[in-house]
């Protein structure tokens, strides 16, 4: 598999935070965002799609392994940002304004997702972020419809990174998507955060 590396370090990830340019309602990286930076390092191959690529911190790490990047966000902002962002550390891709798989038409190797997860009904209204409490009553409303619409978007040769906190029930969609924990992390106060990585190369 071309652009897949035997180790992931998080160096990269570390590096290219230090010159991201961060904007108004864009998820700034965090814990998350370094895990599944750590498994783009690892497994990332071929034909990538970043979904809800906020700075397009993963985007960037997996050119950098040599994957051909497509940066998709519903936020303009977000897509905005990804484009300056990749421009800032030398690398090159294709960007595009989507609500999950609304507007990519292409097919892919790689998908990675790091999904708003936060329960909605915990914050106000008023003090939301898209970014981060988009996960609905249970926090699983996006990580929901991307299994819903993932397998209409992938190459035969194909694998996905998905991001899920402890309260979705990750260890439900391993055992239903017969996917490999290839990160796991437990944070004081959250619980314990897992990358999923399932597909026919997984």
């Amino acid at each position: 598999m071309d652009g897949k590396p035997k180790t992931g370090s998080g160096l990269l990830f570390d590096g290219i935070k230090e010159n991201l340019v961060l904007g108004p309602g864009v998820y700034s990286p965090r814990y998350d965002s370094r895990m599944l930076s750590s498994a783009i390092e690892r497994y990332a191959f071929g034909k990538m799609l970043d979904m809800g690529t906020g700075t397009g911190i993963q985007g960037i790490v997996a050119a950098k392994k040599g994957c051909s990047v497509t940066f998709a966000d519903k936020n303009p902002d977000a897509v905005a940002c990804a484009r300056l962002n990749a421009k800032r550390n030398g690398v090159h891709g294709r960007f595009v304004v989507s609500d999950l798989f609304s507007n990519v038409r292409d097919e892919f190797n790689t998908i990675a997702f790091d999904p708003p997860y936060l329960r909605t009904f915990l914050v106000p209204e008023r003090m939301q972020d898209c970014a981060l409490h988009g996960g609905g009553l249970h926090g699983r409303e996006i990580i929901d419809r991307f299994l819903a619409g993932y397998a209409d978007h992938v190459l035969d040769d194909y694998l996905v990174l998905l991001v899920e906190p402890p309260w979705a029930g990750w260890k439900r969609d391993a055992s239903k998507l017969d996917a490999k924990v290839v990160e796991k992390k437990h944070y004081s106060l959250l619980g314990t955060f897992v990358i999923l990585m399932f597909g026919s190369s997984a």
